[in-house]
C-alpha cells in the first residue's frame, strides 16, 4: 500500500491509502484544499485516463478545478493504467477499433477484452475501497474519465458486486459502453448478484460531434443500451459539442463541473 497526505491539525492524518498494483504506476492523489471535519462530507472522484495517456496526462484537469476553487472538499484520485508492451502504450484493456458503418460480417468482428476489463473493474473497486476506508461513504464517490477510462467508469457502475448502483455519479467524457452488443452485462450483472436493470446513478455523457474513434453509431448504441439498462433519460445528463473531436475542452470541463456540484453538493459540518 502507498500513503500520500499529509497531517491535519492536532495530528490526525489526512492520508490516503491507496492501493499498489504489479505493472502500473501508483495513482496520483490531490487531496482537498478545503477539509471538511467530518470525512463523510467530504467527496471523491476517481478520473480514469484514456488509451496511451497516464495519470499525469489528465492531472491538469484536477488542477484547473482546484486553482479556481470549484468543488475545494473533493479529493481526486489518478490512476494509471498497465503499460501494454506490445502495443508500447498504456491501456486498461486492449482497445478495439470502431468504423462508422455496422460491419456486414459481424461475427468476424474482434472480440472485445472482456478479461482486462474484469481485472480493471477490480482494481477500480480496490480505488473505492481506499476512499471509503477513509470515511468517505460511496455516494460521495464519483466515477470518471476520458474515452478508456469513460468506457471502464460505466462498466464498473454496472457490474462491480460491491459499487453497482452505489456511487455519487458517473462521468463518460469521450468514452462508449463496452461489452453493450446481446446480453453480455445483462449475464455480467446476473453473475454478481445484481438486479436486471440499474438504478438511478447520475450518469454524466459526453461527446465530440467531430470524434472519429468514437463513431456516432457506438455513442447511440451505448445511450441505448444504459436504457435498456434500465437508466431512465432523467438521470443522464447528455452533452454533444460542435466542432469537438477526441479531446477536452474548456465547454466539456464547465459542464461537467456544474453536474458534478449537483451530485455531491458541499455538505456543513
Amino acid at each position: 500500500m502507498g500513503s500520500v497526505g499529509d497531517m491535519a491539525a492536532g495530528g490526525e492524518s489526512r492520508r490516503m491509502t491507496l492501493p499498489q498494483s504489479p505493472g502500473r504506476d501508483d495513482p496520483i492523489y490531490k487531496q482537498a484544499t478545503v477539509f471538511t471535519d467530518t470525512p463523510a462530507h467530504g467527496a471523491a472522484f476517481i478520473f480514469i485516463h484514456g488509451l496511451g495517456d497516464d495519470a499525469e496526462g489528465v492531472e491538469n484537469v484536477a488542477d484547473q478545478f482546484q486553482k479556481n476553487g470549484k468543488l475545494p472538499y473533493m479529493n481526486w484520485i489518478l490512476p494509471n493504467g498497465i503499460e501494454d508492451r506490445d502495443a508500447m502504450q498504456r491501456a486498461w484493456y486492449r482497445p478495439t477499433q470502431f468504423s462508422p458503418f455496422p460491419s456486414d460480417r459481424p461475427e468476424l468482428e474482434e472480440a472485445e477484452d472482456e478479461e482486462g476489463m474484469r481485472k480493471t473493474v477490480e482494481y477500480i473497486e480496490s480505488l473505492i475501497d481506499a476512499c471509503v476506508n477513509k470515511g468517505v461513504p460511496p455516494n460521495r464517490i464519483v466515477l470518471g474519465g476520458f474515452s478508456q477510462g469513460a468506457a471502464m467508469s460505466l462498466l464498473t457502475d454496472l457490474t462491480s458486486e460491491k459499487y453497482g448502483g452505489k456511487l455519487a455519479g458517473i462521468a463518460s467524457l469521450m468514452g462508449y459502453l463496452p461489452l453493450a452488443e446481446g446480453y453480455k452485462l445483462m449475464d455480467l450483472r446476473a453473475k454478481c448478484g445484481l438486479p436486471p436493470t440499474q438504478g438511478e446513478v447520475p450518469v454524466f455523457l459526453a461527446r465530440g460531434k467531430k470524434d472519429q474513434l468514437i463513431p456516432a453509431r457506438i455513442w447511440n448504441r451505448t445511450l441505448k443500451k444504459l436504457e435498456e439498462m434500465g437508466l431512465n433519460k432523467s438521470a443522464m445528463d447528455i452533452h454533444e459539442y460542435e466542432g469537438v473531436g477526441h479531446s477536452l475542452n474548456g465547454r466539456v470541463l464547465s459542464d461537467l463541473c456544474e453536474w458534478l456540484q449537483r451530485v455531491v453538493p458541499k455538505l456543513e459540518d
